[in-house]
Order: structure tokens, then C-alpha cells, then sequence
């Protein structure tokens, strides 16, 4: 993560250029499209700005680059810098909507399918792989608070055919699915059948978070470094897809039937 010392870096020079520019929080959310509660987290040095916050900042604030230059510092001194903020915000969530085209959604992962899934091609070293199973396992104890977030996942069916660390793996995925929609009634899981074909969900897996008092997020995955977004324009995009992806899923009960089924088919 960032150390403390760049972050309040960040944090007192942007609320030197706002107060130089006679700007208050909420003037200065209005021009950049942001929440007035993030600009205050932000100046707060609790939240790492994004790469686009920063940009926006410098625009309006006319401060030459200088916000972007030291955000680009925060970036390079965290541990997966492209991850760990989308932790923290999907941390205080209230709501999450996840497409997945080829795994399932790393919030629902038991360990075996999680190591299979960080094993694959021995990009990883055995210690990092470790590592980053038990980060994701960690990050699932969200779903077990007393307030837990509303997840609301979308997968295609490739994802039960996938063949991740063999049968026996995808039998303890599939039935573990079963087992926490049915413990957990904030957990919903929607499967959207390959006879659909073409839908927009073949563009590529993202995540929205609803956030409180502050502007949603949402994060598209990769292999290197993932994407954090929260434009509201660009939210707006991807909550539309989203609900267009849904649209042609297969309903709740009728997907954990075929989840059942898949259970079934592994065994």
C-alpha cells in the first residue's frame, strides 16, 4: 500500500491548490464530477486518488501537472497498486455487480479453485501465490458481516464447463455456490446461457461498487494491472451493460438448478 507519507503529500497539495484557487470542497467536486465526501476522504489522506482524480484536479486547478506527477509516486510505492485500492473500496460497499465471462467472480472462489485459477502458467512464484489465495480469501469475509454488501454476480455458462483444477475442484466450486446463495440471501447468481450467443458481456469481465455518500466504482480486470474507474459517465455505461448482461441471464433459481446440475456432471 502507499505509505502515509505520500498520501498526506498528496492530500495537503490539493487542498493548497483548491484553497488557492478559492475553491471549497464542494466547488471543487462540482467541477471535477466527484463526490464533496471523496474530495474530503481524499484531503483526509483515506483514500488514494485515482490517476483520471488527479488529472481532473490538475485541469481545473491549474497547478501544471503537479497532482498527477505525485499521484504517479502513491502508485509506484504500493503493493499491486492496480488491486488494493479496489479492495478498500469494495470493502465499503453496499452493493457490488459483477459480470464474469471465464471464472467465477473471485468474492465466490473457494481456495482450491483460487489457487488453480493464480497457478496457472507458473507466472507466480509458490510464495506469491500463496499470498494472493489467502488476500482473496480474506477479502470474502465481507459477505459474512452483519451488514454485509448486496452481490449480485452474472456469470456465462462456459464459466461451469471451464475445467479449473479438474473435477473434483469444480464440484466443491459449484456445490460451495450452492451452499452461500443459500446461507447468504444478499448472494444472488445469475447464469447466462450459451444459446443467447452474441451479448455484451463477450467485451470483457468489470465490477460496479455502490458506495455511500460518494461517487460509485467500478474495476475492469486484466492480466497485468486491472482498471479503477469512477466517472459517473463511465459508471453509467457500464451499469447499462450490466443490466443488459442480466436481461438475458437465466433467473436466480433457475441458474443455481444449473449450478446443481454442474455439481452433478463433476461428480
Amino acid at each position: 500500500m502507499a505509505d502515509s507519507g505520500t498520501l498526506d503529500l498528496f492530500a495537503d497539495e490539493l487542498r493548497r491548490a483548491r484553497a488557492d484557487a478559492g475553491f471549497t470542497q464542494e466547488t471543487l467536486a462540482q467541477r471535477v464530477s466527484y463526490s464533496p465526501s471523496l474530495i474530503a476522504k481524499i484531503e483526509l489522506a483515506q483514500r488514494r486518488p485515482t490517476r483520471e482524480f488527479a488529472q481532473h484536479c490538475d485541469d481545473v486547478l491549474a497547478t501544471g501537472g503537479r497532482l498527477a506527477r505525485i499521484q504517479k509516486v502513491v502508485g509506484r510505492v504500493q503493493v499491486l497498486p492496480w488491486f488494493r485500492q479496489w479492495v478498500e473500496i469494495e470493502q465499503s460497499a453496499t452493493a457490488l455487480y459483477s459480470f464474469e465471462l471465464s471464472v467465477f467472480p473471485g468474492l465466490l472462489q473457494t481456495e482450491a479453485y483460487a489457487r488453480a485459477l493464480l497457478q496457472a502458467g507458473a507466472l507466480r512464484r509458490t510464495g506469491e501465490v500463496e499470498q494472493q489465495v489467502a488476500a482473496r480469501l480474506e477479502r470474502q469475509a465481507i459477505l459474512h458481516r452483519d451488514d454485509p454488501p448486496h452481490l449480485a454476480a452474472v456469470v456465462d455458462e462456459r464459466v461451469l464447463h471451464q475445467p479449473v483444477g479438474g473435477p473434483e475442484v469444480m464440484r466443491e466450486q459449484l456445490d460451495h455456490l450452492v451452499r452461500i446463495c443459500a446461507e447468504r440471501p444478499r448472494v444472488r447468481i445469475q447464469v447466462v446461457p450459451t444459446a443467447v450467443g452474441v451479448h455484451v458481456g463477450l467485451s470483457g469481465p468489470f465490477i460496479v461498487a455502490t458506495l455511500p455518500e460518494e461517487n460509485d466504482a467500478a474495476f475492469l480486470d486484466d492480466l497485468l494491472y486491472g482498471q479503477l474507474l469512477d466517472r459517473p459517465r463511465e459508471i453509467a455505461v457500464l451499469r447499462q451493460a450490466w443490466e443488459s448482461i442480466r436481461s438475458e441471464a437465466l433467473s436466480h433459481q433457475q441458474s443455481i438448478e444449473l449450478i446443481r446440475e454442474g455439481v452433478r456432471r463433476w461428480s
